[in-house]
């Protein structure tokens, strides 16, 4: 019974982490102007909870298994798919993207593509069955609404520079009252047209595609990193957080200059961004403890996978004082039909591999 509790703690610490952070990033990259310096602060959390606290408990020994070459290459390549991630989901927000759809939208096709890949590198394609398809179709579906119905920007207050001029204008030529008045109309609806221009949608999609393939990939492939390590959690664990720290520190260090980034280390960005990250490896820490509890994947995922866009709306939506009545109810079900579908997808995927066929 323990146990059982101690999987569901952890599932829950794993949706939790997971769906706030994409918003608690967000607050990060708007408050530095920046693409690069959000992630290096991703990564610098990583290395922190990911390589520096396992390597002190490492210390103390009792942890089974050990370090292997097959072990450390797989598990580096998964720490290499979570840094590409969190850079897809960053691009995504630089692009114009909002948390609100963006998240629940990766969360929606990591799932499948985690399962194809399961079934490629076990074999096992012939276990795709009809829910599985159904499945995938709900996710396409959902993810095709939430797009379509996601929250517009609201309309800004008319700027006071606006209104002063126009009531000035008023006052020096009373036959072009009518002229004051549109002008006004149009710098009000203004901000939300330059906002609404800055929104790239195919950028966008190719970097929420970009977060969905490489988070999608992280789960058999650290899989097989963990089996080599001899079912060790914690050695898995700090060949994430060297891979990050390799890809989301000092890469980025390397780019600032030649990219020309004109973002700055303000420390309310930073706060959040290192938030951000301290938020995914504990997600991370949270999936290891829930298999090491006795959790499969197939149960612990769609869990996870259909809590974290719930968690990630209602964080957004309570960060952004966004108001009710910018929210369609079409958006609402969107995301309902994403995690049904993801759900059906992890639940009804391939197990393992393939049967031997019968003598």
């Amino acid at each position: 019974m323990m146990q059982f509790m101690g999987m569901l703690a952890a599932i829950a610490l794993t949706a939790f982490c997971w769906g706030v952070y994409g918003p608690v990033l967000h607050f990060g990259r708007e408050a530095m102007h920046s693409n690069l310096r959000p992630f290096m602060c991703v990564g610098i959390a990583y290395f922190v909870i990911a390589v520096i606290v396992p390597l002190a408990l490492l210390a103390r020994g009792g942890e089974r298994g050990g370090w292997t070459n097959k072990g450390v290459l797989w598990s580096m390549l998964a720490g290499t798919a979570g840094a590409l991630g969190a850079l897809g989901v960053i691009l995504a927000l630089g692009f114009g993207g909002k948390p609100i759809y963006v998240m629940p939208l990766v969360f929606g096709g990591a799932p499948v593509v985690n399962t194809l890949l399961t079934a490629f590198m076990n074999r096992s394609f012939n276990q795709l069955k009809a829910p599985f398809l159904a499945g995938l179709i709900l996710v396409i579906m959902g993810a095709v609404t939430v797009l379509v119905f996601k929250p517009q920007p609201q309309a800004h207050a008319a700027p006071a520079a606006a209104v002063a001029a126009a009531q000035r204008a008023s006052a020096d030529d009373a036959s072009a009252e009518a002229a004051p008045i549109d002008a006004v109309r149009a710098e009000t609806a203004k901000p939300a047209t330059v906002e609404m221009k800055a929104e790239r949608f195919l950028e966008i999609l190719l970097s929420i595609a970009m977060a969905m393939f490489s988070w999608g990939a992280y789960g058999p492939v650290l899989h097989r990193g963990q089996a080599a390590m001899g079912g060790s959690r914690l050695r898995p664990l700090i060949c994430i957080g060297a891979a990050y720290f390799l890809i989301a520190v000092l890469v980025p260090l390397a780019l600032l200059v030649p990219m020309g980034d004109t973002g700055t280390w303000e420390f309310t960005g930073t706060l959040w961004s290192l938030g951000a990250g301290s938020l995914g490896a504990l997600g991370a820490l949270g999936t290891i403890l829930a298999f090491a509890c006795g959790g499969k994947p197939f149960t612990v995922m769609p869990v996870v996978f259909g809590c974290a866009p719930v968690i990630n709306t209602l964080t957004t939506l309570a960060l952004a004082h966004t108001p009710t009545t910018a929210i369609s109810p079409w958006f609402l079900a969107g995301l309902l039909v994403v995690a049904a579908g993801a759900a059906t997808v992890l639940a009804f995927g391939p197990r393992g591999h393939a049967p031997a066929p019968a003598k």
